[in-house]
């Protein structure tokens, strides 16, 4: 019941798969709240049916109703901070006067969405549909996320990573992956092999590592977020033994590495080697990983925009300069070693 005005008399839906042949996933919106949303790729098209909703025996005046289609960053530490790097704006109605429900078409065509949408711990890299009555006092204004995907092809050059790493007169390990960019639902393979034991190790375990860094200059907040965890071994190894490891991605939340995203963001991860004494110190070795998202299966290649595949910049991996970008590498290395932590600093 609207009690002396107060209260809105109008809502909205926005209808954007009448036909129910698009993908949705569900998107993390905080650690109690999901959100079921459309995938779409850069370049396609955002169109569908905006459904203006009265209530009973109500009517609006308003001056005018307004579609945007947006694409912002939020700084989830500063929500004064928003980055808008997509506006685009249509006018679905000009002033008068709402007596009755209606529904109107929009289209978007051939939208521009250069970046992956992306919910991390600092920051917020969303597209929306932003529909606003605009009215003398207060607009009424409804919101509708989707989900933009950026997908790759795959690189040509992927070559494995191998290196020899240890503390001298103590322990000499070799660890090598089998490549060093992965598409989201691939399978990390490996094996450590221990060329020389002296310390008394009681386990050892594999980590993926997220590692976000936000903001600029003095300002920079930098996050790291243990993805998954596993023990590969139990008990101490000897000289010549080798652990093979296997590690499959598809069960986890993961986004492809982002490179300076609007000089605003970066992500990217890594895979962190931890090994365990009998005195709970803890020696780890960490190597970054390159991530990429590639065309499902059942995609009908026929009906993707070019616009969908993203550029893939060879990137430098983390133990390499930009001059010696060779990521097929064999050279010794000195193991960290950090108490009660295996949380890798840069």
């Amino acid at each position: 019941m609207d009690i002396l005005g107060l209260g809105s008399k109008v809502d909205a839906d926005f209808i954007l798969d009448p036909q129910g042949q698009r993908k949705q996933i569900d998107v993390k919106i905080d650690d109690t709240k999901r959100s079921s949303q459309y995938i779409y790729y850069d370049g396609e098209d955002v169109s569908g049916t905006v459904q203006v909703k009265l209530k009973k025996n109500s009517k609006v005046e308003h001056q005018g109703i307004r579609l945007e289609f947006i694409g912002q960053i939020e700084m989830l530490n500063d929500r004064s901070t928003i980055h808008e790097f997509i506006n685009l704006s249509k006018l679905l109605g000009f002033p008068g006067e709402l007596t009755d429900s209606s529904s109107i078409d929009f289209n978007f065509g051939n939208v521009e969405k250069p970046y992956e949408s992306y919910n991390g711990i600092n920051i917020k890299l969303r597209y929306f549909l932003r529909l606003t009555i605009i009215k003398r006092f207060s607009n009424n204004v409804f919101e509708r996320d989707i989900c933009v995907q950026q997908l790759s092809q795959y690189p040509e050059i992927n070559n494995s990573i191998k290196m020899e790493v240890g503390i001298e007169d103590c322990l000499h390990i070799e660890f090598e992956y089998n490549k060093s960019k992965y598409h989201l639902k691939d399978v990390v393979v490996g094996k450590i092999y221990f060329l020389l034991v002296r310390i008394k190790i009681k386990h050892m375990e594999i980590a993926i590592i997220k590692k976000e860094n936000t903001g600029t200059g003095p300002n920079i907040y930098a996050e790291n977020e243990t993805i998954a965890k596993y023990e590969i071994m139990d008990g101490a190894p000897v000289r010549g033994e080798s652990i093979p490891i296997r590690l499959f991605l598809a069960g986890y939340e993961l986004t492809p590495t982002m490179k300076d995203v609007q000089r605003k963001f970066s992500v990217r991860y890594f895979l962190n080697l931890v090994l365990v004494d009998e005195e709970e110190r803890r020696y780890f070795k960490q190597q970054e990983i390159f991530l990429w998202r590639k065309q499902d299966k059942d995609t009908d290649k026929t009906k993707q925009s070019a616009k969908q595949y993203a550029h893939y910049q060879r990137p430098t991996p983390a133990n390499q300069s930009e001059e010696n970008p060779t990521e097929n590498s064999s050279v010794n290395e000195v193991l960290s070693s950090e108490n009660n932590s295996d949380i890798p600093s840069d």
